[in-house]
């Protein structure tokens, strides 16, 4: 009989493509590790994976068992999950993604309040973009993920918890500095500087200002930080969204925020999860203590 424990190693397999590694991940030995998977294959009749003294090699009928294997082992740990619910809230490890563009913003906001109402909740933070993210939630890697939306998450649920706009940051010495606000059209697109592609809040910062995917724009970057310190040196200007705006601009003498004046909300946070997530309660005793945080802070 093919045991969890065997689909557990060919799933560690079929991750690493390497036994030692794959081995270490799952805390057994090499030795064990190979016989137990050895075992596996001379139940099924067939391998499910080639070696060599090279590389490991994934059989066109080892995928299909690999699928499988990726569908009972997330049934499985929505039956301890299923468990978990019956015990105090947020005490169960829970596992969450977030993008670049939310992280370093959204949880010093949140998370002294989160400690302080639930001490036991252990989190494992993972720190991916979108596209990323909503893989691993659908896949059942990680328990839920904060996105920006509007983003395509077919087959997933959505939570809102939160909604912004954007903010047009400059230097203090620009032009247009004293303005109050400031529509799109009247953007410099040529000293305009966002994200580079792959990062949902581009797509967001152009629908919000109604240009297509491939404006005449300036300097790009990977990161929000590195755009305002662009800013900063009078090299452009750029779109913040306002939960990162105390930490990327009112700190800096040199710049200015001025609220972008397009309809709103630009863009909606959310957390996304599976339909048959068993802790949705957990979920929403989340989304209560991120809403009570950012209003705190924001004001809302």
């Amino acid at each position: 009989m093919i045991t969890l424990k065997q689909l557990t190693y060919t799933l560690a397999l079929s991750q690493t493509l390497h036994f030692r590694k794959a081995a270490e991940m799952c805390s057994v030995s090499q030795s064990a590790f190979s016989s137990a998977l050895s075992e596996m294959e001379k139940q099924l009749g067939f391998q499910v994976f080639e070696r060599n003294n090279k590389k490991v090699l994934i059989t066109p009928l080892g995928q299909q068992v690999i699928d499988k294997a990726k569908d009972i082992k997330l049934r499985v740990d929505d039956l301890h999950a299923l468990a978990d619910s019956f015990k105090e809230p947020l005490i169960s490890p829970l596992s969450i993604g977030i993008i670049p563009t939310i992280s370093s913003f959204l949880l010093p906001i949140v998370l002294p309040n989160l400690q302080l109402k639930y001490p036991k909740l252990q989190m494992n933070l993972y720190e991916e973009q979108s596209n990323v993210l909503v893989d691993k939630v659908r896949e059942g890697d990680i328990d839920v993920a904060v996105l920006a939306l509007p983003f395509s998450i077919d087959g997933l649920l959505s939570f809102k918890f939160w909604d912004e706009n954007f903010f047009w940051v400059c230097h203090k010495d620009h032009a247009s500095s004293h303005s109050k606000e400031i529509v799109a059209g009247d953007l410099d697109l040529s000293e305009l500087m966002l994200l580079s592609e792959g990062h949902c809040l581009k797509d967001h910062a152009l629908s919000v200002c109604h240009l297509d995917r491939s404006p005449n724009l300036g300097m790009s970057a990977t990161s929000l930080s590195t755009l305002v310190h662009l800013v900063a040196g009078n090299l452009g200007t750029t779109l913040v969204p306002e939960m990162a705006i105390p930490q990327l601009v009112d700190l800096n003498k040199n710049l200015k925020a001025i609220k972008l004046a397009e309809k709103g909300p630009h863009r909606e946070i959310a957390f996304i999860v599976r339909p048959n997530y068993p802790l949705i309660n957990n979920i929403e005793l989340l989304i209560k203590v991120f809403k009570e945080s950012l209003s705190k802070q924001f004001k809302k």
